[in-house]
């Protein structure tokens, strides 16, 4: 296999490229996603397996993607199809469709972040209620409106390329999302609630665990790949810029590190405020952690401080995380059909806000968006990409993770092995698992009366 990336970008620095793929994970997944999910799933019970899955199965599936990135120096649907030829150059295409749907809803909540930075600054939602101002700023011409704002930032930012665009914004995202929420982590602690939180957040109940282990496997499943950014090609992406001498599995492990910390210290923050202000962690919904959040600032000393720096953080977090799901797209038009990246950039960007549009007729559509993209395809395009590499060209995948490893002889192995048949049989189980959740959603209450008004 012959690398045909002559003249493509690449990452000026090392650091650039962990940060890059640090700010491609840490993103609303880590800051909306995770702490409803953790109220959804019990509280510390999801915590030990979201751990457990994200170290066992994301890390060993990170890799993946990361060989077939490096070693062809393509983006995802161009590097499948070098790597394994024939029908396998379709689940590059399948990465592709997966990153237009979850930045389509993406960019929608991302606007929802927008309005909390504006209604903390103001104390709008403080006055209005927060009930009251998430319903009027989360469906209609408002969210339309912000849904557009924010794409169009995300535009901005990924047509100034590789270099000034990707790698700078994130050099400058991703310190300052760790800084902020390093102080607001510290604030919580004072908290009244602070103790009783922690014990809900970090003392898992595991006969819960083991009671619903159904609904918290595939739950912990998608939120490890989603938080990851797994399965949908962006970790292809980024690592056709990398160059041979580098150590994938030090650079794997020093994201995974950082993602699944930052996910952490979110639930240090949200957790204590929810309960210093008498709030529900266990309220379900896509709206939960606005909802929860805004309403538990309102009744806190300094709560409009406290709400800019919090949902400015989370803007940051959303916009590191888009300019990766929307590089997916545009390396692929850029490669394949040599479009110039500013022109591929405004086209793509575009037709992803036509596609999140309907979301912002009703946020049971976010619901809808989201169990079908993180429960089923994200595990899906991993469970596809698993069998490709380690089954069907394990010799290739060996010589290049071994590339800039300088030690740990046999390590290669038991990561092939690894890939081979736990992190398989999980992912399998998960996608069932996902379906069946799906299908529950579709005939539930919710959906179903969301149908009945239209």
């Amino acid at each position: 296999m012959s690398n045909s990336s002559a003249g493509r970008e690449t990452w000026s620095t090392r650091i650039g490229f962990i940060l890059a793929a640090v700010g491609s994970a840490v993103g609303l997944g880590n800051i909306w996603r995770f702490p409803f999910q953790v109220g959804q799933e019990g509280g510390a019970a999801f915590i030990v397996m979201y751990l457990a899955f994200v170290v066992l199965i994301g890390f060993p599936a990170m890799m993946v993607e990361f060989v077939v990135g490096r070693q062809t120096g393509l983006n995802a649907v161009g590097g499948i199809r070098e790597f394994a030829g024939g029908a396998w150059k379709y689940l590059g295409g399948l990465f592709v469709f997966i990153g237009f749907v979850i930045l389509s809803y993406y960019s929608v909540v991302g606007g929802w972040v927008l309005r909390y930075i504006l209604g903390s600054a103001t104390g709008g939602y403080i006055a209005q209620g927060p009930g009251e101002y998430f319903v009027q700023i989360s469906s209609g011409l408002d969210a339309l409106a912000a849904h557009a704002v924010f794409m169009l930032l995300v535009v901005i930012i990924v047509a100034l390329g590789v270099k000034q665009g990707i790698e700078l914004g994130v050099k400058i995202m991703v310190p300052a999302i760790i800084a902020i929420f390093a102080l607001l982590a510290v604030y919580a602690f004072t908290l009244p609630g602070a103790g009783e939180a922690y014990s809900y957040y970090l003392s898992p109940d595991l006969d819960y665990l083991l009671a619903n282990w159904q609904s918290i496997v595939p739950a912990a499943a998608g939120q490890g790949f989603f938080t990851l950014s797994l399965g949908m090609g962006v970790m292809i992406t980024y690592a056709s810029y990398l160059s041979e001498d580098e150590n994938l599995g030090i650079d794997g492990g020093t994201i995974v590190i950082f993602n699944t910390g930052i996910s952490i210290l979110t639930g240090l923050i949200v957790f204590p405020i929810l309960f210093s202000a008498g709030v529900d962690p266990e309220t379900s919904g896509a709206g939960a952690i606005f909802l929860s959040v805004a309403e538990a600032l309102g009744n806190l000393q300094f709560g409009r401080i406290i709400g800019v720096l919090f949902f400015t953080t989370v803007a940051i977090a959303a916009l590191s995380s888009a300019i990766s799901l929307i590089e997916v797209v545009v390396s692929y038009a850029i490669d394949e059909f040599g479009i110039a990246r500013e022109r591929a950039t405004i086209l793509i960007g575009s037709a992803i806000f036509l596609l999140g549009a309907p979301v912002t007729i009703d946020t049971v559509m976010v619901d809808l968006y989201d169990i079908f993209a993180a429960q089923i395809l994200l595990v899906l395009g991993g469970i596809l990409l698993v069998t490709l590499v380690s089954w069907l060209h394990p010799e290739e995948a060996i010589d290049e993770l071994s590339k800039g490893i300088k030690s740990f002889s046999g390590i290669d192995q038991v990561w092939l092995w690894t890939v081979r048949i736990p992190v398989l049989v999980v992912l399998i189980v998960s996608l069932y698992l996902g379906i069946d959740t799906f299908v529950d959603f579709l005939t539930g209450d919710a959906f179903t009366d969301f149908l009945a008004s239209l």
